[in-house]
């Protein structure tokens, strides 16, 4: 009787939300996604862009829980760059990597690096609370540091 159930439960999760409710909401179905990762709950993020002295963004970044996000690292080239941010990586889910339209999907990220010019998206769920950073290793200058919070 409970593997029954559990696989009932199991298949409820794997149908997307406007199977289950009757509904008929393209943008779920198009992304195959329900929940947390539908289409609704998706937001992008500016770019983060690596280039020897010039910032790495705009402004801070203010993330809520439990939202899907993806952003764009974009390396100019004019130097190997990384950028690192362990506890970050550790409070976000990780759906996927995109390099030169390859999907990684890791299990875990302590940090990127940048040899020469390129990009990379990754889409992720914010998931625990707290202020964090994305920056460049042996920096000191605050430019090349981005804050980040998740409410």
């Amino acid at each position: 009787m409970r593997i029954s159930a559990i696989v009932t439960v199991m298949a409820a999760l794997a149908l997307p939300t406007g199977a289950m409710a009757g509904d008929d909401d393209d943008d779920d179905m198009k992304f195959g996604m329900a929940g947390i990762l539908s289409a609704k709950n998706k937001e992008d993020l500016p770019p983060i862009i690596l280039s020897a002295g010039m910032p790495l963004t705009d402004a801070p970044w203010v993330l809520k829980s439990g939202t899907y996000y993806e952003f764009e690292i974009q390396g100019d080239g004019s130097q190997e760059l990384a950028l690192v941010g362990p506890e970050f990586f550790r409070a976000i889910w990780v759906d996927e990597i995109v390099v030169e339209g390859l999907e990684i999907r890791p299990l875990g990220v302590d940090s990127v690096e940048f040899d020469e010019a390129g990009e990379m998206e990754i889409g992720f769920v914010a998931i625990k609370p707290g202020s964090y950073y994305l920056k460049v290793p042996g920096s000191t200058g605050e430019t090349q540091r981005l804050e980040i919070t998740i409410k």
